[in-house]
């Protein structure tokens, strides 16, 4: 389904209503000025970067990073981003930033970003490069509620703001609702399967609590995230715990030197989950890493898992 990228692509050739500037957004516990549209920006990651490329940003980028490090880039992202140069395998350093004359940086805690690192909102200042950071990130430097569909469509609009271009940013949002609506509609969470996000790992799990985007995207889907009372957003647990809460449905997030494949033969072959139900009945379900985290393939993804939970439950 490419719907997601159809309509940003279609607005390209509709002039966008003017902004004034200045504007303000939140970021995080930051209240951010912009003077001026950024006119030289980054993204880090698949995700970041495909908000960009939805709104029709590419004009105004110098680059991305933090893609090719962990091999998340796949055909329909590098038609998007042929034009631009990736600056940084992984987490991009200060004199990357630097060194490309950016002036906005978007990414996030554990998007780009490190707590304490040498690349943050106040280490960039000093240098001209204004940061956004994504929202579904923000758990790790304040307190947030829990993970939702509207961490997205805020980051979406602010984006817009920033860039001045907010009535892409108003209809892209309203046709995801739209799809959302669509897809989800008559779905009840309180018959749907009980689930567990299997991301990497086999000596303990690295999983998506209660702050990561798979909670919402599981519960408008119609399911449970098993760790939802894990007060994380991306972190490792215990097999214990996996056992003892028993998930109907396991999603593999799909990416890295690990496939999705061998991660499921890993649980299939492993005697000590012969007995979750998920494994009994062969109940697993891929999601790309682009899909799991904030950005606009959330909205397929919750179709994809839609589906799957319907046919668990037949």
């Amino acid at each position: 389904m490419n719907r997601t990228f159809i309509l940003p692509l279609a607005l390209l050739a509709t002039p966008a209503a003017a902004q004034d500037y200045p504007v303000i957004v939140q970021s995080c516990d930051r209240e951010v000025t912009f003077e001026d549209a950024p006119e030289a920006a980054i993204s880090n990651d698949v995700n970041l970067t495909e908000m960009m490329l939805a709104l029709g940003l590419t004009d105004r980028m110098v680059g991305y990073t933090g893609i090719s490090g962990w091999k998340t880039l796949d055909e329909r992202l590098r038609e998007g981003v042929e034009e631009l140069p990736e600056l940084s395998a992984q987490y991009p350093s200060r004199e990357v930033l630097l060194g490309a004359g950016a002036d906005f940086f978007f990414a996030g805690w554990n998007y780009g970003m490190r707590v304490g690192g040498e690349v943050t909102p106040e280490t960039l200042e000093p240098f001209g490069i204004q940061v956004y950071e994504l929202t579904e990130s923000c758990t790790h430097i304040m307190d947030k509620s829990k993970a939702s569909l509207d961490d997205l469509y805020a980051d979406i609009d602010n984006l817009g703001a920033i860039f001045g271009v907010s009535d892409r940013a108003e209809e892209l949002v309203a046709g995801w609702q739209d799809e959302v609506a669509a897809m989800t509609d008559g779905v009840d969470p309180a018959e749907g399967p009980r689930v567990f996000v299997y991301d990497s790992g086999e000596d303990t799990p690295f999983t998506a609590g209660r702050y990561a985007m798979p909670t919402a995207l599981i519960e408008a889907a119609g399911g449970t995230n098993i760790m939802d009372d894990f007060e994380k957003s991306w972190a490792t647990v215990g097999w214990e715990e996996v056992i003892e809460r028993d998930p109907e449905v396991i999603v593999i997030v799909n990416y890295g030197d690990v496939t999705a494949e061998q991660k499921r033969d890993f649980m299939m072959s492993n005697p000590a989950f012969a007995d979750l139900t998920a494994v009994r009945e062969d109940n697993f379900v891929t999601l790309e890493y682009v899909e799991a985290t904030p950005g606009p393939r959330n909205i397929e993804a919750i179709g994809t898992l839609a589906t799957a939970f319907a046919e668990a439950r037949e």
